[in-house]
């Protein structure tokens, strides 16, 4: 697992540089005391197209971006620490005068806050708004699209999968219309894909055909079509990071993240069934101790069948429950409507048994910079 994207403020105790040529002040018109000042938000242009947004509110700095695309050609691995990426924009913020993100050591209400809701809070350091986890699978040549057209018809909690028209992404949303919920967005997509369509043009435009970045950027691209790599990303957003004490830099261990990120991870666990015919279904839940019996096997089996051809289930609603538990353990969810473009268990099955990795580094691969000084 490695970070894709930070957004961090803080706010410190005292007045900030300006660093814009343009900013606007907020005066009491009847005593021209300064209330507050903003200045607009700008871009750190960094090489190969990456840009980082900074903005100084007051005595608030905000920076936004992905620490681990700044001064690279590519961000197929980034960095794994949150550590990391703040030395990485406190060097940013060094050019332009400004404070670095220090980590959290207390937490003190507002001036006249007496709630303990979390937005009353103030602390000491960086506060984390946003963070982006991401996670690149093998999944083998050829079985990409295969491979996510099978975890589009799992749910994770109550997010429903939205397989693209392309067949290239699919997200999870709580209204399953691709739109991100309140608290997290997650998503699956062709890396190789991805890079055809954003990274290979933007350096080609810059460096041209026969430029060796051009030609570096290619070989990877390359590596992800033939490993058939599948990136996995969640955005964890800031009501979330709130909720799970996750915000204040220093106050919280960052193997939390890593236990978020294994949920998600485990999308295609409970796609068991290698063909979609009643035997095999049934056999399939007596195999995992679902069902005891035969009986009760067809049965569970016949209801699978029946929403596969889109005909309504005629019994109580007791009963379809008890089938749609058992048949969810096994990755058919027959609480969603069955899209047939999508329902493709046998080939993801086969992903998994035979290719599916986490994607190994290959040893031409130019890491991240991991010598940055140290974030204080």
């Amino acid at each position: 697992m490695f970070i894709d994207w930070l957004t961090v403020s803080q706010e410190h105790d005292h007045d900030l540089p300006v660093v814009c040529d343009v900013f606007t002040l907020t005066i009491d018109a009847n005593t021209n005391e300064v209330l507050s000042s903003r200045q607009p938000r700008f871009k750190h242009e960094a090489s190969f197209s990456t840009s980082v947004t900074i903005s100084v509110q007051g005595r608030k700095i905000r920076v936004e971006g992905n620490p681990s695309r700044v001064g690279r050609q590519d961000n197929l691995f980034g960095y794994t620490k949150i550590e990391q990426c703040m030395s990485v924009y406190n060097s940013l913020l060094r050019e332009y005068g400004l404070p670095a993100f220090t980590r959290c050591t207390r937490l003190d209400f507002r001036a006249g806050s007496s709630g303990a809701k979390s937005g009353d809070r103030i602390a000491d350091g960086a506060k984390i708004e946003r963070i982006d986890l991401t996670t690149n699978v093998a999944v083998g040549s050829g079985n990409v699209v295969s491979y996510l057209r099978g975890i589009s018809s799992q749910r994770i909690g109550h997010s429903i999968g939205f397989l693209y028209p392309n067949g290239r992404t699919v997200t999870w949303t709580p209204k399953g219309n691709g739109k991100g919920g309140r608290l997290q967005y997650r998503k699956a997509y062709d890396k190789a894909f991805e890079m055809d369509q954003n990274c290979l043009p933007k350096i080609r435009r810059l460096f041209g055909d026969d430029s060796p970045e051009f030609k570096y950027v290619k070989q990877v691209r390359d590596y992800c079509f033939d490993q058939g790599v599948v990136r996995m990303e969640q955005e964890l957003k800031s009501e979330l990071l709130q909720r799970e004490a996750l915000c204040y830099w220093g106050l919280f261990n960052e193997s939390r993240f890593n236990e978020l990120h294994d949920e998600f991870l485990g999308i295609d666990e409970k796609l068991k069934v290698t063909a979609m015919d009643m035997m095999t279904i049934a056999d399939k839940l007596i195999e995992e101790g679902i069902c005891n019996n035969r009986t009760s096997a067809n049965a569970t089996a016949s209801h699978a069948i029946l929403w596969m051809h889109g005909h309504a289930h005629q019994g109580s609603i007791r009963s379809f429950e008890t089938h749609a538990a058992r048949l969810n353990k096994i990755g058919i969810n027959i609480r969603n409507a069955c899209d047939t473009s999508r329902f493709a268990p046998v080939f993801v099955r086969q992903c998994r048994e035979v290719t599916k990795s986490t994607l190994a580094v290959p040893t031409w691969y130019k890491r991240v910079n991991h010598l940055h000084q140290v974030a204080a």
